[in-house]
């Protein structure tokens, strides 16, 4: 069996999000899915109601293979990893990052710990160029990485967030947002 991971700051969690997760679950027998606190993002939206959205999210997708597991939830993946080899210790696992996130991924907790329990699938971000030396560096560090046929919306919780566009989000998240009073502007 194959399994992705998909741990996501999610905030809010967009179109995107649902894209990237449907492609994964055309690949992959099983696809793990949480919000997570970011240690290298500032201020973010509550846990709790990222978790809620997502959940949101994947309700809506309603494919049997896309699981919803907060309890995965951990700001550093490879306690989430660990959780993951814990329940399926023989089983093939791979982590699912953006591109955007390269030039971060040495600077992770243990990364050399968490790479060497995983695939690792990059998948590219609109306006994201990928600088060769980053991934010279990801490739030294996990042999088992790969750059991900995919393109998807040009979409981001980064632009919801600067331009409020509810286009970007399910109705349901949308209502939500709307619900909670997140996102208003300061």
């Amino acid at each position: 069996m194959t399994i992705a991971l998909f741990g996501t700051s999610a905030d809010p969690p967009t179109a995107a999000h649902g894209d990237i997760l449907q492609w994964l679950s055309d690949r992959y027998d099983r696809v793990l899915v949480w919000a997570a606190d970011n240690p290298f993002k500032g201020k973010q939206t509550p846990l709790p109601y990222r978790q809620t959205m997502l959940g949101l999210l994947v309700r809506h997708l309603n494919r049997p293979n896309i699981e919803h597991r907060p309890d995965l939830s951990h700001p550093y993946t490879l306690h989430s990893v660990e959780q993951v080899k814990q329940q399926w210790p023989h089983e093939t696992l791979t982590l699912v990052v953006g591109s955007d996130v390269l030039a971060k991924l040495p600077q992770w907790y243990q990364v050399d710990r968490l790479l060497a329990q995983v695939k690792l699938l990059v998948l590219p971000r609109c306006g994201v160029v990928i600088d060769p030396k980053d991934w010279q560096a990801v490739q030294h560090r996990c042999p088992q990485v790969e750059l991900a046929d995919y393109h998807g919306p040009a979409v981001s919780s980064t632009t919801y967030r600067q331009q409020r566009d509810e286009q970007q989000l399910l109705p349901a998240i949308a209502q939500y947002i709307q619900q909670q009073g997140l996102y208003t502007p300061s």
